[in-house]
């Protein structure tokens, strides 16, 4: 079933990438570097980005921050779109290469991706009727508690919540709540909540490894997002140069990271998932405190 999976991230990358290339040829005349500088701030941040991305940090914030410093998107109505387009194949590659090196039960993997598949199409369907900001408030505070819970039990000071995270699937009630779980997580998507951070404190309250909840999210995501960016395509709403330069480079960031994830101490991984929880919170906190709310995949 692992492999059904893979085969057929396969087949949707293919496919997004015909898409793309299309699209990039049949304008290419219309593809301008902006000089050397700039090609070499695309490429480094491609790969630093998606570096953090594969930590499950996320890159679309940062990936922002950096558009704005160096005024790399010159409209920015297109700073959706090369968001979008540009991680598209990285975040795809996340999930493709997190399936062959995180060994995780297959039914469980698969019912908790449709799951949060059905939640981000319901979340986009249903968020315009929703309070979004007071929806966010109560996320960003479920986030910091969460957090806090995960910090006191990896330091043993709650030992209520018991011990181990070693399963590698889960069954029955478990399952169920976990799959209820990753619904609201693709719902919370749809509002700008990120899906990363409250993926990763479900499966650990789950019981189970820490490392399976980056097949889990990234596999997620990467069924998802390349329908969205091939909207952005069609629309022509995105800067292409740069959108081949981030996805080249984030490809080798996601690799590297990969390699270190695989590689990491458990007890390390999970607080690195504390922090990257407390991160999330905060996010969505500003969010919230804002006047305008911009989605993030991650």
């Amino acid at each position: 079933m692992i492999t059904v999976v893979q085969l057929g991230l396969g087949a949707l990358m293919l496919a997004y990438l015909g898409v793309f290339f299309q699209d990039v040829w049949k304008h290419r005349s219309e593809i301008h570097s902006d000089g050397p500088l700039k090609n070499f701030i695309n490429v480094a941040q491609g790969y630093i980005t998606n570096f953090l991305d594969t930590l499950g940090i996320g890159s679309f914030a940062p990936q922002t921050i950096i558009y704005k410093t160096f005024h790399l998107v010159k409209d920015d109505s297109n700073v959706p779109g090369t968001l979008n387009v540009a991680n598209t194949i990285p975040v795809m590659f996340e999930g493709f290469i997190f399936l062959t090196i995180v060994e995780v039960e297959a039914f469980t993997l698969i019912v908790l991706i449709i799951a949060s598949i059905i939640g981000g199409i319901a979340g986009a369907k249903v968020v315009s009727k929703l309070p979004v900001k007071k929806v966010q408030l109560v996320i960003a505070t479920a986030l910091a508690l969460t957090a806090i819970l995960m910090a006191l039990r990896q330091s043993g000071m709650l030992d209520i919540l018991g011990e181990g995270n070693t399963a590698l699937g889960l069954s029955g009630i478990p399952l169920i709540a976990s799959a209820i779980g990753l619904f609201f997580c693709g719902v919370g998507q749809s509002m700008g909540v990120g899906f990363y951070a409250p993926c990763m404190a479900i499966v650990y309250f789950a019981g189970m490894d820490p490392l399976v909840s980056f097949p889990i999210m990234m596999a997620s995501c990467a069924a998802v997002m390349p329908m969205s960016s091939i909207t952005y395509i069609k629309s022509g709403k995105y800067d292409k140069l740069m959108s081949i330069l981030i996805m080249i480079s984030g490809v080798f960031g996601v690799a590297t990271a990969a390699y270190l994830v695989k590689s990491m101490e458990k007890d390390l991984l999970v607080w690195i998932i504390v922090g990257v929880v407390i991160i999330a919170s905060i996010t969505v906190f500003k969010q919230a405190l804002t006047k305008e709310n911009t989605s993030d995949m991650a």
